[in-house]
Parts: C-alpha cells; structure tokens; sequence
C-alpha cells in the first residue's frame, strides 16, 4: 500500500501519493505546467522539456513529467520562477524556429489544434530566424486515413511511443540523424506496407498536428461541436467523441485518456468507419414490399406486423428450426439478450447468433 506525503508547489501545500510525478501532483491540484511529450497512458520520456520545474537543493532544473514527488520537495513553475519562465521564453522560440508560423507568427492551429500554439501564447518568444532544415515526409504513402506533416512535428515522439507501448506495433519510429530527424517507418514505406493497423492513434496522441486525418474537413477545433457516444462495432463499449459542423458528423475523436473505459484508444473502425452515418442508402425508415415486390415506407407498427406474420409462417409450414436469428454487434447487451429470447422463447429455435460473438 502507497502511502501519502506533502510538498509544496508554488507555495501551495499538496499532497502526494508515493511513486507519482511532480506533474501528476500539479495537475491533480490545477497547477499549470506546459508539456508537449507527456502522455498520461506512456512512460514519461521528457524528451520537450517543456514541463521543467525548479526543485529547492537540484542545481539544474528537472522535468515534472519524470521526477518523482517526495516528502517535503519545494517546488517552482514557470509561475513563480523567473528562471523557468525564461527557460520556456528560449524553449518555445527554439521549437517555433523550426515551425510553421501563421501570420500573427505564432504556430499554426491545425484540426485538431496545436499545443504548441496555446504555449507559445502564454510566453514571451524571442524573434529567432528560421531553422532551414526540411524533414522528410512520406508525401507518397497512400493509406487513406493518417496524413504527416513533417513542418508541424516537434520530435516528442509521442506517436512512436504510443505505437510500441500502446498497440505494441512498431510501425513507426524516429530516423535519420541531427537537424533531419523524422518520424518514419522501415526503408520510409507507406504505412499500408508496414505493421499498421490505421488505428489513428497516432493522431490522437500528436501534440501539435503533425498528424492528422486524411478524410476530415480542414475545420478548426471551435468550428465543431463534439457529442460523447458509444461506438457501436463491436460489444467492448469504447466511448468516442462525434464532432459535428452543419449537422454532420466530420470527424471522430477519442476521449482524453482515464475517462473512459477505452482510455482514449480507438480502432481503425471506431475512429475511422463512420461514412454510414450519412450515406445515400441507409435506411432512415421502415419499409415493406408491397404486392409488386417493390420496397415502400411503411409506419412502425405494420412494418413489425408483417414481420412477425412472414416469421410465424415459415415456422408453422417448415417448423421452428427454418428460422435463423442473427443480430448485430452494434446493438446492445440487453438487445442482444432479447434477440436470443425472441428465437428460444417466441419461436422455439435454437438457431440465434451475432456477429460480435459475445
């Protein structure tokens, strides 16, 4: 058992559990400490040293997002330190040195913003001249859903962390050397050549929109409206984010991680799969075949009548095993569970499955 201790945070006292981060700590208390790198679902890496922090008794200044709280710590943020504010002034025009600049010269806010961009508002930047060091991109790669843009990307390496600690995958990780450095994959293939499996991970974990969707409107974060749903593909119950503009939904969005029970992660069809929504021929109401064996709408009620009447049919001429029952994964448990009741208990068959299998 993991005992609590105290410590203070720009003068505030807070309270610890052994074996947490100084980041941790703060944000749990609402102390704000800028990171580009920290992803609460990888190991802390402190690869942007965007979050250090001035402990009392350490000469140098320390990443909150991996050091760890102990008994007693003093500890200062860019609020109440003139030497980490100075150190975040340096930091942030370094990175946007080496960034694409909008016209109010701050870094571009993409569809799925830029963190970049908010910290950089918070600070005082220095005007530093532009880094002339072009990344490689994969401009080639056709799979039709991850799009990288190498101007964007500040080497947290977020995406190649989540790929390896999270989906256990590989697909891409840091290549070449010094001022090229790049987010590639093996011989800077195609993903669709690589151990991908097009989950999009890797765009929900980008910091600044390096990586983004392919398929979604070029929308700003506040042009969309975001609807917390249950994605309905298969019986694990992954909440997501439907983000719509103009009564549409434009694109899908995972939860921000320990929320939910996904936390945060999403699979190529929850993340990707979602043109049905708005498809020319989904069915939006019931319908029955009328005597010229043509499909017309029809009301609820005669459409379940007529239902029921063609199953009982088939049953009382060719008997109860004629009949199949097959229900969707997109329903629910309790859904599924009548669908079975229906086939036992109405009908006297056996014969009941979903594709789901749960």
């Amino acid at each position: 058992m993991r005992d609590f201790f105290s410590l203070e945070i720009d003068g505030k006292p807070c309270a610890a559990l052994e074996g947490e981060t100084l980041l941790q700590v703060a944000k749990r208390e609402g102390i704000a400490i800028p990171t580009l790198c920290d992803d609460a679902r990888l190991d802390p890496a402190g690869a942007c040293r965007a979050c250090l922090v001035e402990i009392d008794g350490q000469r140098r200044l320390q990443p909150s997002c991996a050091w760890k709280a102990a008994p007693g710590q003093v500890v200062k943020t860019q609020a109440k330190s003139e030497r980490v504010q100075r150190h975040q002034d340096v930091l942030v025009s370094l990175y946007m040195a080496d960034h694409d600049l909008d016209d109010q010269g701050l870094p571009v806010e993409t569809g799925n913003g830029n963190d970049l961009r908010q910290w950089a508002s918070q600070c005082q930047p220095i005007a530093l001249e532009a880094v002339k060091a072009d990344r490689v991109g994969r401009p080639t790669d056709i799979n039709p859903y991850i799009q990288f843009n190498p101007e964007l990307c500040v080497l947290c390496a977020r995406c190649t962390r989540y790929c390896d600690e999270v989906e256990a995958v590989n697909a891409i990780t840091l290549t070449h050397r010094g001022a090229e450095t790049t987010i590639g994959t093996s011989g800077m293939v195609g993903l669709l050549d690589t151990t991908c499996e097009l989950c999009g991970g890797c765009i929900d974990t980008c910091p600044t929109g390096a990586l983004i969707e392919k398929k979604a409107p070029k929308l700003l974060p506040h042009e969309r409206e975001k609807v917390r749903t249950t994605c309905n593909y298969c019986g694990v119950g992954c909440q997501m984010d439907l983000n719509v503009a103009d009564g549409k939904v434009v694109k899908i969005t995972s939860p921000p991680p320990g929320e939910t029970v996904n936390d945060g992660n999403l699979c190529i069809k929850g993340r990707f799969a979602y043109d049905f929504i708005h498809h020319e021929d989904r069915i939006t109401e019931p319908l029955v075949r009328n005597s010229d064996g043509v499909l017309v709408p029809t009301t609820w009620e005669h459409a379940l009548k007529v239902a029921a009447e063609g199953l009982w049919q088939v049953r009382d001429q060719f008997g109860p095993d004629a009949l199949g029952f097959v229900s969707s994964s997109r329903c629910t448990g309790e859904e599924n569970y009548l669908m079975q009741k229906l086939a036992r208990a109405a009908f006297g068959t056996n014969n009941c499955h979903q594709c789901a299998a749960t």
